[in-house]
């Protein structure tokens, strides 16, 4: 039984290994990108904006890519005390793997690296009155991911100067999930949220659509 289980997480560590190795960092089929994915980790330079309530917390849930290449993020973040469910679109730029979206700011958005079917890793750039703001992010098919590709994150971190310090575990947080589907809301109770051309969140729309979905689990 003892040598079932050792080669059990020897084959486990092995395929984890193996998908690393076949990592894409370029030419990327964005099409194999599209579906459910989960935070794992998320690293900046400016903690606070990354920390609980902080306006690039983002907790991305599902991707999709258009027909005119641009990609359609729906995420959760929480606005005025309430989980609110975002979808954004990041239009594409005559780069592959680069997208450009405003919010919060104006920002470039790079896909770093990705397997397609374990784990994705984005870079965003923010600039935001002046002030330029780095964020990497690691996402998992799975709820959890190997360690393997949390060193991989880090790895990655590191060439952007960013060092454990600047890394959250976000497995260790707990669940982002709505306790209820509330998803044809807009807005919290009695108002319509949406997101200005300069990117700040207000009650009026303008191409960024943000529904209630509840509070924090």
């Amino acid at each position: 039984m003892v040598l079932l289980l050792v080669l059990g997480l020897a084959l486990s560590l092995a395929t984890a290994q193996f998908n690393l190795q076949t990592a894409v960092r370029r030419d990327y089929n964005l099409a194999r990108i599209s579906g459910i994915w989960y935070l794992d980790s998320i690293a900046s330079d400016n903690m606070t904006r990354i920390e609980e309530n902080g306006d690039l917390r983002l907790f991305i849930r599902n991707i999709k890519l258009l027909n005119n290449g641009s990609l359609q993020f729906d995420f959760h973040f929480m606005l005025q005390g309430e989980c609110v469910a975002v979808t954004m679109v990041c239009e594409k730029t005559r780069t592959n793997g680069e997208f450009s979206v405003a919010y919060e700011g104006e920002n470039k958005v790079l896909l770093l690296e990705t397997d397609y079917s374990m784990y994705v890793i984005f870079y965003m750039q923010n600039i935001k009155n002046g002030t330029q703001t780095q964020v990497l992010a690691l996402y998992g098919r799975s709820i959890q991911l190997d360690k393997t590709y949390q060193k991989e994150f880090e790895n990655i971190c590191n060439l952007y100067r960013l060092g454990s310090q600047n890394i959250i575990d976000m497995t260790k947080k707990g669940s982002v999930e709505p306790s209820e589907d509330r998803s044809e809301e807009t807005g919290p109770v009695g108002a319509s949220v949406s997101v200005t051309e300069d990117g700040a969140s207000e009650g009026r729309s303008s191409g960024v659509a943000l529904g209630v979905v509840s509070t924090w689990t």
